[in-house]
Order: structure tokens, then sequence, then C-alpha cells
């Protein structure tokens, strides 16, 4: 089995901070040159996996562009306004890369959505990038488009991923290349600069209209480069990566490039709801997440060792117990070694199993994840590696990395090298490099506001640990004052909370109030068995009102209070029945709070927890 390096495969001729940057879908002929696949993406069709190799991947994309230029599709100039926009809104499938990749070859921009995004917020999209034709996934999807079109001047045409009777399907575009098509398209191909605008991603953020982030070929190349020569690690060429966070999210839209370059096949997980199953057929090596996902699994992983019996139950929670005392950075001794080791053996390696058996890395980002977490994972030998980015930096800015002393629990790691990272007076994170955006589209006076003497303003406030690993503490524009005139960091009090088992979600509350108060969605998982062993039997509606049930909520927020100041401390709560989700709009795509929507939905709750006071 031929071994090769991320390092080594990306920077064969040597790492130099002047990079040779490439354009993104120069990584065909670059995997069809050092390492053909015949699995560069697969996915399930008809309940089997279906893979597709890096030679057919090169014919596909090569007639999709073809048929796009018939189709009068291009750049037209090097411009961003003047360069034609395509839409994207599917699941992730083999179909999204390759439409991806033939849309850069034309010079046109790909604006991708997510699935789950409203109707509204297409339409501001669609309308302000003056999209010219979208390709969606589904059915239910190209029914939305279908009756937002005529509000939308500019679309001219719908394709579907899916075959749907009566719907124009993404397969007759690469029917129609022809040899003269061809030939224009490399020619066309040739002349793409590594500067120009190869994607508009927007950004629905926790308020505000969308914004359209412009990034180039050179800003996303750089940042896999970076990211990846401050990340060493040694694979083979068989090793498998599973996708499933959407790939219009920056992290898996980079990361993806960085499998292209690197020899990784991409298998694209069916659903969310799969992910288990799929983890076992694939045995990846790799894959990307979401602290929230993780969160899931453990939780799922506590439920079960709950329902076991006598010794099996003790050694469970033993090993848990260990596992919580974990500290990559400590040697606790030979008895706790020992007893590590075992754990690992009896209970962790199921855990391993479970995951595949193969996992050597998960990187997880868009969020906080809790400690307690990391400190599990990695004592069972799931290296779980923690980092930062948003989207108007090309995703990586930091990064904890798989060398001595390179993790620090708690940090989203160090700087990748190439990139400069400041904090301001106010603690405000600030970033330069090439892989900060070329601007927000349409929108100078905001770039001008964000940009500042090449320093992109994140708005996200950090600290540093020990002179070099990243803190994030929150968001400038989330820290709220009191009444007062008490500043308050909500994000550090809902991720301490949060890590409590009985809590799935929380909001905190305070702005302009006489103290903190918090909007809490109970872990059901976690509250069902301790409803049973408390004889309490009702529904999920008066479950939230039950005297006995806010008395233990009450108790596990005066338990984690005195780990804040007196003035974060949270006074008073107020259970929710349901759980906060992206489609019932407390969410964005990245599974952060919408706090004005929350502020608004839940009004009349808020203003109960202040009425008397």
């Amino acid at each position: 089995m031929l071994a090769i390096t991320l390092k080594g495969l990306l920077l064969c001729s040597g790492y130099s901070m002047n990079i040779t940057l490439k354009r993104l879908f120069d990584s065909i002929d670059y995997q069809l040159e050092k390492c053909p696949k015949t699995d560069m993406l697969a996915a399930k069709e008809n309940g089997q996996w279906k893979t597709y190799s890096t030679l057919e991947v090169k014919d596909t994309v090569n007639r999709f562009s073809a048929g796009l230029l018939l189709m009068g599709i291009s750049a037209h100039d090097q411009s961003p306004e003047g360069a034609d926009k395509i839409a994207i809104i599917s699941n992730n499938r083999p179909e999204w890369i390759i439409t991806d990749l033939a849309v850069q070859q034309t010079g046109a921009i790909l604006v991708p959505l997510y699935p789950t995004t409203n109707p509204a917020e297409i339409e501001y999209i669609l309308n302000e990038a003056c999209v010219r034709m979208i390709f969606v996934s589904s059915r239910e999807l190209y029914q939305t488009i279908l009756a937002l079109q005529p509000n939308i001047p500019s679309l001219q045409q719908i394709f579907s991923f899916d075959s749907i009777e009566g719907v124009p399907n993404w397969s007759a575009i690469p029917a129609m290349a022809t040899p003269p098509s061809l030939r224009e398209m490399e020619t066309i191909k040739q002349k793409i600069p590594v500067s120009h605008i190869a994607t508009i991603i927007y950004t629905s953020g926790t308020t505000g209209t969308p914004k359209g982030v412009m990034l180039s070929h050179a800003n996303i190349y750089a940042d896999l480069y970076l990211s990846f020569h401050s990340f060493p690690f040694t694979e083979t060429l068989h090793d498998k990566a599973l996708s499933f966070l959407p790939l219009n999210h920056i992290f898996e839209k980079m990361i993806t490039y960085v499998y292209l370059f690197s020899g990784y096949g991409i298998y694209y997980a069916e659903s969310l709801e799969t992910i288990g199953q799929n983890l076992q057929e694939v045995k990846p090596v790799i894959f990307t997440t979401v602290p929230r996902l993780l969160e899931k699994v453990y939780e799922r992983i506590l439920l079960a060792g709950s329902h076991l019996k006598g010794f099996k139950k003790a050694l469970f929670y033993w090993a848990v117990n260990l596992a919580e005392r974990y500290d990559n950075n400590l040697n606790q001794g030979f008895w706790y070694n020992t007893q590590l080791s075992l754990a690992n053996t009896l209970i962790f390696k199921r855990w391993r199993e479970a995951l595949g058996g193969n996992i050597k890395i998960i990187a997880t980002g868009g969020a906080a994840c809790q400690v307690k977490l990391l400190r599990v994972f990695r004592a069972a030998r799931i290296n779980v590696y923690e980092g930062y980015g948003p989207t108007e930096n090309s995703a990586i800015v930091t990064i904890n990395r798989n060398e001595k002393n390179g993790v620090r629990f708690g940090t989203v790691g160090l700087p990748i090298e190439g990139i400069e990272v400041k904090l301001e007076a106010d603690g405000e994170i600030c970033i330069k490099g090439p892989t900060v955006m070329a601007g927000y589209y349409k929108q100078p006076e905001l770039t001008a506001e964000t940009i500042i003497n090449g320093w992109l303003h994140t708005g996200d406030v950090g600290e540093w640990v020990e002179g070099r690993f990243l803190k994030i503490t929150d968001r400038k524009k989330e820290l709220f004052k009191t009444s007062g005139g008490k500043y308050v960091a909500p994000q550090a009090l809902e991720n301490k909370f949060r890590s409590h088992p009985f809590i799935e979600q929380i909001a905190v509350i305070g702005a302009d109030k006489k103290f903190v108060s918090a909007l809490i969605v109970p872990s059901y998982s976690s509250l069902y068995p301790w409803l049973q062993e408390n004889n309490i039997q009702c529904s999920i509606q008066e479950v939230v009102k039950h005297p006995k049930v806010l008395q233990l909520y009450e108790e596990i927020i005066t338990s984690i209070n005195p780990s804040f100041n007196h003035v974060e401390q949270i006074k008073k709560i107020a259970l929710l029945p349901e759980e906060w989700t992206i489609e019932s709009g407390e969410l964005t795509p990245k599974l952060s709070l919408r706090r004005k929507v929350i502020a608004e939905k839940y009004k009349d709750q808020i203003e109960k927890l202040y009425a008397e006071f």
C-alpha cells in the first residue's frame, strides 16, 4: 500500500510561504497525475455505494462545462458582477461537487444555499446575486424554487439532480457537449486566473440581512495549503473521508478540496440520521463536524450505558469517570494510565468500532465544543481537533494540532502558519493573510468597515491562553449590558450550562434587565429516566411546568452559577417543551442561536421572568 502525506502531496516541491496558488478545479488534473482513484467520489444509489473515478469525474465535469458554455453561461468579464451566477441548493452528493467544478471552469460563479434556507431568504439571495440558473436536489426543493421564480427576474432555468418527471435533469447539460465546445472550454479554463471569484457564500448570521462573501480560488487554496502544512499527518491513498456537513458551509467546502488535492475518496452520507450506519460501511479515517453532533453521539452513548445492569453498568461508568479526568498534557501516573488502557480495551474499543474503527481525525468548528467532551473522546483514542475560522477567511484560522503540545482543551488552537492573528483592545479577533475574502458582494461600505488596513475584523471576541492558543469568549455584538451597566458574555454561560446532561439548549437573556435569566430546552433523553424514577407521568407541555421538574432545573442552575461572577449568574429560568431547529427558525444553518428570533418568539415567557421586578 503506497503511503503519502498531505504535506508531501500538497507541497511536493517543498514548503515555502511563497505559495504556488492553484485554481480549485486544478484538483482534478492534479489528482489524475499524482494519485488517480477509482473512488474519487461516492454515494449511495438504490441502497448500494456507487463510486466515481477520477477519470470519470474529469470527463463529466469537462462535458458539463462545455454544455454550460453552449447555454450561454460564462464569465463575460473578470469582475464579480460581470460573471454569470449559478446557484445550487442540495444535500451533499457527487453531483454537488461536479456542478461546482464545472461552473468554475466556465468562469461563472457558484452561489450555494442551505437546503433548509427559508423561501424569503432564498428569494433575496437569488435576486441580489442575479442568479441565472439553479440546481436543486429534490422535488420538494424544485417546487419551492418554482413558486419563487416569478419574483426572480434573472432566474431562467431550474434543473434537478433527482430524476423527476417533467423537470429538466442536470444530466442533459453534459450530454450537449460537442468537440468544438470542449475545445472552447479548455481555452476558457486556461485563462481563468487564481484571483477570479470561485464562489459567493451568503452568511445568514444570527441577525440582519444575508451578505455574500466573495472568495477567490486563491483565498480557498491558500487556506487549505496553509492549514494542512500546519496540521501534518500521514495516511494512504486508499483512505476515505465521510462528508455530511453541508457543502455550502465554507469549512466543508474547503476541506473537500483538501481531500481532492490529497487523494482521499469522498463518501457522502445519506443523511444525518444514517451517519452511524454510513460510518460502519465506509470506515473513514476523517470527517468534519459541529459540536452539537458530537454532543448527540455522546448522549446516545450515555443513554445506552444507563440501560446496562449490574457489573456492566458499573464498568461503563468507571470508564466514563476515568475519561472525564483525562488531560492530554498531564501524565497522571502508572495507575491511572493502566486503568485507562484497560478501559480502552473493555469499553472504548466499542465506541471506536461504532465510528467505523478507522477514525484518526475528527475536526470540529462553528461553535465551542464542551471540554468534557474533548477529554472523553481523547481518552477513548478518538482524536477530536477543535478549530476556528469565519466564512470571510475561507475557513480555518486556528486549529489544535496533531503534534506534541499542540492541543489545549477549551481553545480553538494555534494560528495556522502564513496567517497573522491579533486581538484588539476590546478582544476582537483580527486576521490578515491571503485567505481573507475579496469582500462582500455589492456591499463596498460593509467591506470597508470589515477589512481595515488589510485586517479582517471578525466580530468574534477572544483571548490568548499560554500566549499561544486562541480561546473564543463571545461575539462582539452578542455581549449585552444589564440595566446596572455590567457586561455579560452569553456564550460563555451557555457553553457551561449546556454541558450539563439535563440541558439540551439554552439562551441567556438580560440586555437592559436587572438580572440575567435563561430560556432552557431540557434534554428529554436524560430527563425521561428521571421522570420515571420520580413517578412523574404527564405530557411534555405539562413537564416543563411541573414543580418537581422546575425544582430540579433550579438546583442545576444553582450548582453551576458559582462558576461565574455574581452579576453573570442566572437568577430565573423558563423551561420550553420543544427543541429549537433550523426549520422552526431559532437556529442558523450553522446551529447558532438566532437571538432576535428567540426573543420575539418567547416574548411572553421572557416578560413573565421579569414581571415581578
